[in-house]
């Protein structure tokens, strides 16, 4: 099973003919940031939904108490770039609210169920984030 660094290397060498389908038949996406302190690149494996033409990703950190530090750089800074199987290109992260929060939130738990759990062990609300491709 691909973790990390590991699982973002292969993915990008295979164009996600390794690592594209992870634990359970979640689909998984590389997310690239900038460091917010550091403005090194930072990629990260997630697992991801879709929704009205853009992709979802859900910062849970397993349900511990702080966000992922992917999540901290892309509020930092929303320009992105995403990766899709071999399909590559840059995109705006925002942060779903409300109602559109809550409609994703069960989306996202239907891909993968454990983030109910994950919400479970953390008083914080796990953040939903969209990336959507430029007009």
């Amino acid at each position: 099973m691909l973790f990390g660094d590991d699982h973002v290397r292969r993915y990008e060498e295979t164009d996600g003919e390794e690592g594209y389908t992870w634990m359970k038949g979640a689909p998984i996406l590389i997310l690239t940031t900038t460091g917010r302190r550091s403005g090194k690149e930072r990629k990260s494996p997630l697992i991801f939904g879709e929704h009205d033409g853009a992709y979802v990703v859900v910062a849970s950190k397993g349900g511990a108490p702080d966000h992922p530090d992917w999540y901290k750089n892309l509020a930092a800074d929303p320009a992105v770039r995403v990766q899709v199987k071999a399909d590559k290109f840059p995109a705006r992260a925002r942060t779903a609210v409300g109602e559109e929060r809550a409609k994703l939130w069960s989306r996202m738990v239907e891909v993968w169920p454990d983030y109910e759990d994950y919400q479970r062990k953390t008083e914080r609300e796990i953040p939903v984030v969209v990336l959507e491709r430029p007009a």
